[in-house]
């Protein structure tokens, strides 16, 4: 993993934006889930680490990974995505931070692999680190319990609040357009949703006192201080 002990990995059916690769911090561990490691490599990151059923890694792909990489092969028959995986190959290496990069078609093609590998960042299996991701240019926090977390934005940058692993409670928000304090946020309800950061330009601060958030930046400039 990097010096700030971070691990990336890399999943999705798409190419990655250029935003999502200058995300990844240089001599990071990079993990693959699946064809992911073809648009990681494509990207000129080099994965150690190839996970998943391997149903749609490229043989010319595959072959790199035999002869570069680490594979933990898994059957297609399985109970866990490939994305969950991998998530989980990079938490059993006690990392501080894990950075998930995401290709997305253009037109999506599957929805419910792009739904279930949003929900996997906020998953148990990554508790004990913290999580973000790229998916296309679009920026996603993983908000747990614990001091409230700062991220920088540009002003009236837009953001959206999101309970997707159910409802969370004492939500405060700081440093936006509509703030929020102590607020009980119901499952996926869209009052989270198109909020904007401070037009004064003062720090956005997000905490949940129980739950897990998920905070997006749809496609605007975002990202962890």
């Amino acid at each position: 993993m990097a010096a700030d002990g971070t691990i990336v990995v890399v999943i999705g059916a798409a190419p990655l934006h250029p935003r999502a690769v200058a995300a990844a911090p240089a001599g990071a561990l990079v993990i693959a889930a699946d064809g992911g490691l073809d648009h990681a490599r494509a990207a000129e990151l080099e994965p150690a680490l190839l996970v998943g059923d391997l149903d749609s890694i490229s043989p010319g792909g595959l072959a790199w990974a035999e002869a570069n990489a680490e594979i933990a092969r898994h059957p297609a028959d399985k109970a866990l995505t490939d994305t969950e995986l991998a998530l989980a190959a990079a938490a059993a290496r006690d990392p501080r931070h894990v950075v998930v990069l995401a290709g997305v078609p253009t037109p999506l093609d599957r929805l419910d692999h792009l739904l279930a590998a949003v929900g996997a960042l906020g998953g148990p299996v990554t508790a004990e680190t913290s999580v973000e991701a790229w998916f296309g240019d679009q920026h996603v926090h993983v908000i747990r319990p614990g001091p409230a977390r700062p991220l920088r934005a540009a002003p009236r940058t837009t953001f959206s609040l999101l309970a997707l692993h159910g409802p969370c409670r004492g939500v405060t928000v700081s440093g936006a357009r509509w703030p929020l304090t102590d607020f009980d946020l119901d499952a996926v309800a869209g009052i989270g949703v198109s909020n904007e950061t401070s037009a004064a330009g003062a720090p956005l601060s997000v905490s949940v006192g129980d739950g897990v958030l998920t905070l997006i930046f749809p496609g605007a400039p975002g990202g962890t201080t």
